[in-house]
């Protein structure tokens, strides 16, 4: 940096472009030290190198992501194209280009296909160890004999209830389980 005479008779600072990149890389990376991200991977490209570059969107604006191989390895699931993720990175600044960046640190599924996926590893789990096997289930009763009630114990709905439990199944047992409820 240099301090020149303007042509307006001020002393003004100059910088070179590779001085005002570095200067906004460190404003950048201080303001923005761990951020979390949501946002739909595009243009998913994974060069020979491993690490993977992408670009994360939503409906109004987009972000270059960069996620170096150290990083990307420890990602249990395969990122593609039109996949909603959720990152966690911090924001940086490629010197040599002036273009900012997302530097993603980890990566998991976000909104319904992680909640997908994590149902289909629990049910293949469940099924490798024969817990929906035929001849393990146990057959419904055609009547309970011990019903729980989870409402509160003060509304006129858990009284209804009960009214209508003694009322028309006299011989169930039926216990009332307190908690707060809403509307």
């Amino acid at each position: 940096m240099s301090t020149n005479q303007g042509h307006l008779g001020a002393n003004i600072e100059v910088f070179s472009v590779s001085e005002l990149n570095r200067a906004a890389k460190g404003i950048l990376e201080n303001e923005f030290p761990l951020v979390f991200v949501e946002g739909e991977i595009s243009n998913f490209a994974r060069p020979a190198s491993g690490h993977w570059y992408f670009t994360l969107k939503d409906s109004k604006a987009q972000l270059r992501t960069a996620m170096f191989r150290n990083r990307n390895q420890r990602v249990r699931f395969n990122p593609k194209n039109g996949l909603q993720v959720l990152i966690r990175g911090k924001i940086s600044l490629y010197e040599a280009r002036g273009e900012y960046q997302f530097i993603a640190e980890q990566m998991e599924e976000a909104g319904e296909g992680a909640l997908r996926r994590a149902f289909d590893e629990l049910r293949l789990r469940l099924q490798q160890e024969g817990l929906f096997a035929s001849e393990l289930k146990k057959p419904i009763p055609k009547l309970a004999n011990h019903l729980a009630i989870i409402t509160s114990p003060t509304g006129a709905a858990v009284r209804d209830v009960l009214s209508v439990i003694r009322r028309r199944f006299p011989a169930l047992r039926s216990t009332l389980i307190p908690t707060q409820v809403q509307g």
